[in-house]
């Protein structure tokens, strides 16, 4: 049956997994309102609606200076640990909500420490925000799983110190699981922090890289030889394809890499419209990547600057590609089996939640 004939109610409900997700990229606007005038701190509008609204406008000019330079008012309101508790537990209970048994939500420690919280008590705050969350949830009958990627900045030079950081708290947290770089790609390739991927490699945790911008191809063969598991975006790996129309015909050197390894992609379709990697979501090339074998998942990246769901993205995509509900399927699947989680709840997950559901 196609899921062409599924409301968004239908598919908010059946089980979905996330694994590219931004907490300061995922605020409620209320929170933000409230926060803000705790704080005194200025935002472009003080009516709930219009702030919303003017985070997705931001966002949406396919310019990713400008994108990025709309964080300022999230990370401001995220520099205490109460702030960052609350963050983190209203997270884990609107993807709960939204339908996501499974999330990994990553973020950076080091732009948390305006207010002069230390990189401990950062990580601390938002492990037991999101820990809260999930009870909550569990307990209104939404059961989630929340997994957290430690950041470093890659235009800013203390990857060494959050690599160690991170390893360390996945020693005393089995919940943090893996490292990443965020920030602007173009000019900072990762293998400008080759050491801080040596300690990651070394001490066995994850890793998965953010490949989204110019060079694309470039970046992503970086992210690959530093020792990426999954590929964070990874869109423009459709310039190493030929394609006839909506078809990939031939695969280049590096795209036939990923597809024979099943290297994971962690795809966000409006996103990737919004910082112009692709010209509209009618274009994007998650469903065809599937559809030829690649191991692609559905991202939001960030919740409130692209005004999406996991939920959203999904329906879109099902309406926009007539994506059947074996493919919504094999989709939230390739979500817990690209991820970081332990091996039993990955299995757990998706034969005892997931594949059920979607047999019903």
């Amino acid at each position: 049956m196609s899921v062409m004939a599924y409301s968004f109610d239908e598919i908010q409900a059946l089980p979905k997994s996330l694994l590219h997700d931004h907490l300061d990229g995922g605020l409620r606007p209320a929170t933000i309102l409230e926060i803000s005038e705790e704080i005194g701190h200025q935002l472009p509008s003080s009516d709930l609606d219009d702030l919303a609204a003017w985070f997705v406008s931001g966002a949406n000019t396919k310019d990713l200076i400008q994108y990025l330079a709309i964080f300022e008012h999230t990370i401001a309101v995220m520099q205490t640990r109460e702030h960052l508790h609350r963050v983190a537990r209203e997270a884990a209970l609107d993807l709960a909500a939204d339908g996501v048994v499974y999330a990994e939500v990553r973020f950076a420690p080091e732009n948390h420490q305006l207010r002069g919280m230390s990189l401990d008590a950062v990580i601390e705050a938002v492990q037991d925000g999101f820990r809260a969350g999930t009870a909550e949830a569990a307990a209104s009958g939404k059961p989630t799983i929340v997994n957290t990627i430690v950041c470093a900045m890659r235009q800013a030079e203390r990857s060494v110190e959050i690599a160690r950081l991170a390893v360390e708290w996945s020693r005393r947290d089995p919940r943090v699981v893996a490292f990443d770089l965020a920030g602007p790609e173009t000019g900072f390739p990762p293998t400008d922090h080759l050491e801080a991927m040596d300690v990651v490699r070394r001490s066995h945790l994850h890793l998965t890289l953010h490949a989204s911008e110019q060079p694309g191809l470039e970046l992503i063969s970086q992210a690959l030889y530093c020792g990426a598991e999954r590929i964070g975006h990874g869109v423009r790996l459709c310039d190493d394809m030929t394609w006839d129309g909506d078809h990939i015909v031939e695969l280049g050197h590096l795209a036939r890499y990923v597809l024979e390894r099943q290297i994971p992609l962690e795809m966000a379709p409006s996103c990737h419209v919004h910082v112009g990697a692709v010209d509209s979501f009618e274009q994007h090339p998650l469903v065809a990547f599937h559809r030829h074998g690649f191991k692609v998942t559905v991202n939001t990246d960030n919740r409130l600057m692209s005004g999406v769901s996991v939920s959203s993205e999904t329906h879109k995509l099902a309406h926009t590609f007539g994506l059947t509900r074996t493919e919504l399927c094999e989709l939230a699947v390739a979500g817990v089996e690209s991820s970081f989680c332990e091996w039993s709840e990955r299995r757990r997950l998706v034969d005892d939640v997931i594949r059920p559901a979607y047999e019903d």
